[in-house]
């Protein structure tokens, strides 16, 4: 059964297939309760192990709904409460877990790490955030514009504006594979992962690094940003300083295609990549957007543990 590391490894067919199945079991579940599993709940008896070595909101609560709706249940904890916190070797955490559940989501601090547990475990993996990459949060964006532009992504163009971090490498990646255009506007110094651009180039995906939030974002039918300073990192005045001209504000949207939306992952910082008053305007899609985690991250199960019809 396939892992969920990245966005480069799956097929676009294995990527359309997780957001055409999120999409029909988002439609499938309006009027029901939120605890009520899926009418078919196709995981029942099946467990997923949730570790976390960084904090979460979305990846937790999307991850744990998830699982319960498809008819499932979830063990969650984090690496401090596990022996892998006191210097167990991830590699023994993976043959240990693989016996006792049927599929495992890390949120880690390194992709390295992601990758030694998956090269362990006889189970699927799923990322659920390294700092290399952001694949779940990527598809539900791609999920969230779709649903309201009511068509597909491909052939649409992307702005992304801020640090060259996980979130910049994993639309990269979806944007080679699912055939949208990128442009992402970040200052010297904060690229996104150079091997990340060069697959994704090689693949023939149309990707752009400018140094201007205007030429950023100039016909993109969408705009992304992400938080500058992610949960381990230094609040550093320098960076700081650097990702000022990229701030998401009413111009620079106005700068964008007419009707533009706007998307963020969340958690926010108002005043820094991006005004209140677009976050909070009518264009901003992140309440949806958050929401999509959780369907997304459904179909993501399923298709791991082999009930979508598209592989590797």
């Amino acid at each position: 059964m396939p892992n969920f590391l990245d966005l480069a490894a799956p097929t676009a067919a294995g990527l359309r297939a997780i957001l055409d199945e999120a999409h029909r079991r988002k439609e499938a579940r309006i009027g029901l309760p939120k605890g009520a599993p899926d009418a078919d709940a196709p995981l029942a008896g099946h467990t997923l192990a949730m570790i976390f070595e960084k904090p979460s909101t979305r990846t937790r609560f999307s991850f744990d709904m998830a699982i319960r709706q498809l008819g499932g249940t979830s063990i969650v904890a984090s690496a401090g409460e596990m022996q892998l916190g006191r210097g167990e070797t991830v590699e023994d955490t993976a043959r240990v877990l693989s016996r006792m559940v049927d599929i495992i989501m890390l949120r880690t601090n390194s992709h390295i790490t992601l990758e030694a547990l998956a090269e362990a475990a006889t189970v699927p993996i799923v990322n659920g955030l390294s700092d290399l990459s952001h694949p779940c949060q990527v598809l539900a964006d791609i999920m969230t514009y779709e649903e309201t532009a009511a068509g597909s992504v491909k052939g649409t163009l992307w702005a992304y504006l801020g640090d060259g971090n996980n979130m910049a490498n994993s639309l990269i990646e979806a944007a080679s594979v699912l055939g949208f255009d990128l442009r992402l506007g970040v200052p010297h110094g904060y690229d996104p992962d150079a091997a990340v651009v060069a697959t994704a180039c090689a693949r023939g995906g149309a990707i752009g690094i400018v140094r201007s939030a205007t030429a950023a974002v100039e016909n993109a039918q969408v705009v992304v940003t992400d938080t500058w300073v992610s949960m381990g990192q230094a609040d550093s005045k320098a960076k700081l300083a650097a990702m000022m001209p990229f701030q998401v504000t009413k111009d620079v949207m106005a700068a964008a295609a007419p009707g533009a939306w706007f998307l963020h992952c969340l958690p926010a910082h108002r005043g820094e990549e991006v005004t209140a008053d677009v976050i909070d305007g009518p264009r901003s899609l992140v309440w949806a957007e958050a929401e999509n985690r959780l369907h997304i991250q459904k179909a993501i199960l399923l298709w791991c543990l082999g009930k979508l019809p598209a592989k590797l």
